[in-house]
């Protein structure tokens, strides 16, 4: 396992939608975009997509970031902003989740 994945971090888990109008391959497009543009970010240790099997046009995004700085530095990049204005998706539940550790 990658040795930032098992430190402290904000770690971020968000539930999307490619919307009905928007074409399956096109949204699925976008969305394999976006994560190769988030992995690229300095401060980000993951970034990846999961596909629902049933709802094909539903996704989970599971990332990492090193830590506040770099979450808010994610929202200001280019490519998230891009990937925002797009329209292509609807943002439907967000967490942002730490870290539990074994020390009390």
């Amino acid at each position: 396992m990658n040795n930032k994945l098992n430190q402290q971090g904000v770690f971020i888990t968000a539930e999307i939608h490619i919307k009905d109008e928007v074409p399956l391959a096109q949204g699925i497009a976008a969305v394999r975009q976006f994560c190769v543009d988030m992995n690229s970010e300095p401060g980000c240790s993951l970034a990846m997509a999961l596909q629902n099997k049933t709802n094909p046009k539903q996704f989970v995004f599971w990332e990492r970031y090193n830590d506040q700085a770099a979450f808010d530095a994610h929202f200001a990049a280019d490519h998230t902003q891009a990937f925002i204005k797009s329209a292509l998706t609807d943002l439907k539940q967000a967490f942002d989740y730490q870290l539990l550790t074994t020390e009390g």
